[in-house]
């Protein structure tokens, strides 16, 4: 395990491409703005997609361009909502980096976010996809420490994992050149519920490997709209479960199984036999549902959470 608070000093940096993706962002937009340009690991540059801002949010970029030169570069979104805009930069064959980074405009990032996520990344064969992704602390609107996210540390991220839950945030996603590969050859004309939950199946179903760092390097912005926003809790428990009964949660399963579907030649053979089991649990006659879930591994990284799989396949609500 690399010492990734204390990353080995390289005389040529890996490249990170900042993948930053705005709309309306202007209340917080330059306070992550100004922890990009406080990165211990200053090789980076940002790419900025606006999807068609009407405060002045177009206009602070202009203003950190001024300052920044070549080190940020602002393109029109594709106005289709958020997935579809980190993906267009995600798949923007102009960007070229070593390493690339998710980025939302209301955080903050922690002054080593960067360098921790370099120095994992370069432990690992650039041939293989990997993903870095790590815990945030939570801040109010108005930067208050509001505590921690879930600590995802019982199991380790495999793709049984990736199936049904998504424990890596995508502002804290870090990932290399064969995973952007993956995300590139695999992300067109398809529906996609999140563009990190996305990353973090395509990834861990091809072998790759997914690393969740336990220290919190982003400082992660809850709004008054973000209910259960961080996740936690017995409130974010209940919000789970209506997603279940309400039919989200199955919807959700069917676009990531149509998704997968053409991605399934590029699955290992023993995720390969995951997806198919998962697809089996999700229909049929009520014992075939539950042996298939079982024999497929799917697994949550909560005991009460993997009790409620079970319960969503009872109903077909899986």
């Amino acid at each position: 395990m690399p010492d990734l608070a204390h990353p080995s000093p390289s005389a040529a940096a890996p490249h990170v491409a900042v993948l930053l993706c705005t709309y309306n962002g202007g209340r917080f937009l330059a306070g992550q703005m100004d922890s990009f340009a406080a990165q211990s690991h200053g090789a980076w540059k940002v790419w900025a997609s606006d999807d068609g801002s009407s405060d002045d949010t177009r206009a602070l970029l202009a203003r950190y361009a001024e300052t920044w030169g070549n080190r940020l570069a602002v393109h029109d979104g594709p106005r289709r909502g958020f997935v579809a805009n980190f993906m267009s930069l995600a798949c923007n064959p102009e960007i070229a980096a070593d390493y690339f980074a998710y980025a939302d405009q209301d955080d903050v990032w922690e002054a080593d976010k960067l360098a921790r996520a370099v120095a994992w990344l370069e432990t690992q064969p650039r041939s293989a996809p990997a993903l870095y992704m790590s815990r945030t602390r939570l801040i109010g609107e108005d930067d208050a420490d509001l505590g921690l996210s879930p600590l995802f540390t019982a199991k380790a991220p495999t793709f049984a994992n990736a199936m049904v839950q998504n424990i890596g945030g995508g502002n804290t996603m870090v990932f290399n050149g064969a995973a952007r590969a993956l995300l590139m050859a695999h992300s067109r004309n398809i529906e996609i519920i999140s563009h990190d939950w996305w990353t973090y199946m395509l990834v861990t179903g091809a072998g790759g490997t997914a690393f969740y760092d336990p220290y919190p390097g982003v400082r992660y912005r809850q709004h008054r709209r973000q209910l259960v926003g961080t996740n936690a809790g017995w409130p974010a428990r209940l919000w789970r479960a209506l997603l279940v009964f309400g039919g989200r949660f199955k919807r959700w399963s069917g676009v990531n199984v149509a998704g997968l579907a053409g991605f399934r030649p590029y699955l290992t053979p023993d995720n390969r036999r995951i997806f198919d089991e998962f697809c089996a649990a999700r229909t049929g006659w009520l014992p075939k549902r539950l042996l298939s879930l079982k024999r497929s591994g799917v697994h949550r990284q909560d005991f009460v959470d993997n009790i409620g799989l079970y319960v969503a396949a009872l109903f077909k609500r899986l």
